[in-house]
């Protein structure tokens, strides 16, 4: 991958004055992705699913393969499987609220990591509170490793739903997500897959991953901010309520009843984001061309040397795995003394740009301050992409050494 030549893509890449190390939170995009939502309000400005007459028709066109572009994507068995969402979050509420509070009962349990972001964690929480179902955690390794014997203690014949992440946004390992599924499968349960941090590094299959829900935010992986997917199994589909109710989701309404839409436009209620979509569905065939191994391999390049330059600096702690390449590209550290808002504060100085605080993953820095003595209950964390260059790590490396002495602590 010539790097060099790959963030000509990215407009504001062009000011080489920011690193931008906070891919996690969100990716930038290239001109195509762009130039796709660009030209769709330029030339097929129109509602779609509801006109018949050009310009709705062809807008209609571009988000149905916008859908088709996604489930080609990870795998799906049909493009009804494919809901658009806003993200993730709103994909897993989804399943929480349509699958959760309807086939869920007192006694049942959700099995979930402590790693979990909190998308993943509060409609749980909400489900049980409402259906008397038990919330379980698996707490992992300090380096976020999950054992086989933690899995098979924590999924017996009453786990209904195990809802994990793909990859932890603090630790970035990569969790057990397909065998969780067989357990889970076997005890007559179902899994649903947070892919948020997943996707943007790893190829998918949702059917070879075993997901019965999977979900993740075009945000993430070089699209548009307000798009997000969830993948659900038709069978589970079909027997779920609608989450949201109103315009395009019906197919007939009288004044005491309605018939919903068929799949999959009985979930997706409302004014559809068909320019968004069409966004994503370019960020996909942007990700095809350069191809996951080019990825992977710039991502582990960087993450290396920030992973061995940052252990070699006094005061700095560094969470996860030794192995850089078991990070997805995510580096969660802390300097002795230095509060992880005040690192990231010092570091934009340096126009270096990260993230501190909990990380929406407030039980695993509870997890991780009870483990590791860590100072605060919060972290700073720099994330890297495939656009990232060794240089700007090199720099980043220089400023995490003068870190300490900026906030008075000396050298």
């Amino acid at each position: 991958m010539d790097v060099k030549t790959i963030r000509k893509d990215f407009p504001i890449l062009n000011d080489e004055r920011i690193i931008y190390f906070d891919n996690a939170a969100t990716s930038q995009r290239p001109k195509c992705v762009l130039e796709a939502i660009e030209d769709f309000y330029r030339s097929r400005n129109a509602n779609p699913l509801r006109g018949l007459y050009r310009w709705s028709v062809e807008a209609t066109d571009a988000y149905e393969a916008a859908r088709h572009t996604v489930a080609g994507f990870i795998g799906a068995a049909e493009d009804a499987e494919i809901i658009f969402t806003r993200n993730t979050t709103e994909s897993l509420n989804l399943v929480a609220y349509s699958y959760g509070m309807h086939f869920l009962k007192e006694g049942d349990e959700i099995v979930v990591t402590v790693m979990e972001h909190h998308s993943n964690i509060l409609p749980w929480q909400a489900v049980c509170r409402a259906t008397g179902a038990v919330l379980k955690y698996i707490e992992p390794e300090t380096d976020g490793t999950i054992t086989e014997k933690m899995l098979t203690d924590a999924i017996t014949e009453k786990t209904k739903i195990v809802a994990m992440g793909q990859v932890s946004n603090v630790l970035g390992v990569s969790n057990p997500v397909k065998r969780a599924g067989e357990l889970v499968h076997a005890a007559g349960g179902i899994l649903v897959v947070d892919g948020a941090q997943g996707l943007p590094h790893q190829a998918t299959d949702v059917k070879a991953l075993g997901a019965d829900f999977y979900a993740f935010s075009g945000h993430k992986l070089l699209g548009p901010m307000g798009i997000g997917v969830l993948y659900g199994r038709r069978a589970l589909l079909e027997k779920m309520p609608p989450f949201l109710t109103g315009g395009e989701m019906i197919e007939y309404v009288k004044r005491d009843s309605a018939t919903y839409a068929e799949l999959p436009h009985k979930f997706e209620a409302g004014t559809v984001n068909a320019a968004d979509a069409v966004g994503l569905a370019a960020a996909i065939d942007y990700i095809r061309e350069l191809g996951y191994e080019e990825i992977a391999a710039q991502e582990k390049k960087v993450t290396k040397i920030l992973l061995e330059g940052m252990r070699s600096i006094p005061h700095v702690h560094v969470y996860g795995a030794e192995d850089a390449e078991k990070h997805s590209g995510i580096v969660t550290f802390h300097v002795d003394g230095c509060h992880p808002h005040d690192v990231s504060t010092v570091l934009d100085e340096e126009g270096i740009a990260i993230r501190a605080g909990h990380h929406c993953a407030q039980p695993l820095m509870e997890y991780l301050q009870e483990k590791c003595g860590m100072e605060f209950r919060a972290t700073a964390r720099a994330s890297v992409y495939f656009y990232n260059t060794e240089e700007e790590a090199e720099r980043f490396l220089e400023a995490a050494k003068k870190i300490r002495g900026w906030l008075g602590f000396g050298t």
